[in-house]
């Protein structure tokens, strides 16, 4: 197949630009925030094309999500000329639902209300094929993984574990897909967004007083920062912040060196997160091609993240500021 040009995107990128219009910005989120009350809060989603939500408790906020998260799928999968584009946003759900059938198979439990159907492989397919373990037909690295992820689970009866073996081979399908696609965007993100997994991770194990043993088992390949500088950085040959300081994650960096106690990890999460965006940024500047489509589907993404978080915390009753506190920047 030949390698596909700007050109190839450009309905879907002009696509892209009108669906942005209804993203999230900074003044509707602050709207949802101040919203006097929740059908006014509502509203807002409902202006920006959102399905409807009727009682605001935590059932009605996942399903209404997982629906806007569906439709964002559908419109853009059926027109872009790169498949494995969607596919690189879609493969952390074949590994969530991998993660949730396996402990529901262990504690012998229900699985159904934590299972997200936006992977690539529908739900109702990789539960059969979990049930009977004939996992012929999906794809081959996350057939491996429920597999060692299973007898890991089986052999130790720890599930944290276990989902570290998933999350490895999360991230290397991530990187395999992002390297099919042929796209310099979608790798730098995808190589971004691992080193923002690899600097919580460190932050959070070192927290715990964890060896850099450990760490090693649970840091991920393919970012822009060789793991092993993290390790050397994170057992006291160096210091994050210095290894970070040319990254986009620099500030991160710097907050979770100063977050090596019991001090919330609120401000550290929403850096790290920030340094993605920051990078999909670049893309508004692009008139056409796959980097529009990459950064939307990200800063998506992060929309629903927003959402719950405004939502849930209203429904929690929480102060405005606190809500905000949590919010990550917005894309547009």
């Amino acid at each position: 197949m030949a390698k596909l040009k700007d050109t190839d995107f450009l309905f879907i990128s002009t696509r892209v630009r009108a669906l942005e219009v209804n993203l999230l910005n900074h003044e509707r989120m602050e709207r949802m925030l101040e919203a006097h009350s929740s059908d006014e809060a509502l509203q807002v989603l409902a202006d920006c094309d959102y399905p409807e939500i009727e009682d605001l408790d935590i059932n009605s906020i996942n399903a209404a999500l997982a629906q806007e998260q569906q439709k964002t799928y559908d419109d853009l999968y059926n027109f872009v000329p790169n498949k494995a584009i969607i596919d690189v946003f879609k493969v952390k759900y074949d590994y969530h639902n991998a993660k949730v059938l396996l402990k529901a198979e262990a504690m012998q439990s229900d699985p159904a209300p934590l299972l997200l159907d936006l992977g690539r492989v529908p739900v109702r397919e990789l539960t059969s094929k979990l049930n009977s373990s004939d996992l012929s037909g999906i794809p081959t690295i996350l057939q491996s993984a429920i597999v060692l992820a299973r007898e890991t689970l089986g052999t130790t009866r720890d599930p944290q574990l276990s989902d570290f073996v998933l999350d490895q081979a999360y991230f290397q399908d991530m990187f395999l897909l992002a390297k099919k696609a042929e796209s310099a965007f979608l790798a730098g993100y995808v190589r971004i967004s691992i080193d923002a997994a690899n600097l919580r991770t460190v932050v959070r194990t070192m927290r715990m007083g964890k060896s850099t043993e450990f760490m090693q088992s649970i840091l991920f390949a393919g970012g822009n920062i060789d793991p092993k500088r993290v390790l050397n950085a994170a057992g006291g040959g160096g210091s994050l912040a210095d290894l970070f300081a040319t990254s986009p994650l620099r500030e991160a960096a710097e907050a979770g060196m100063e977050l090596l106690s019991d001090s919330p990890l609120t401000q550290f999460e929403k850096l790290c997160d920030n340094a993605v965006i920051d990078y999909l940024r670049s893309a508004k500047f692009v008139p056409f091609g796959e980097a529009p489509i990459i950064a939307y589907m990200a800063a998506k993404e992060s929309e629903l993240t927003a959402v719950r978080i405004l939502l849930t915390g209203r429904m929690a009753k929480l102060p405005t500021d606190i809500i905000r506190e949590r919010l990550r920047d917005a894309y547009v």
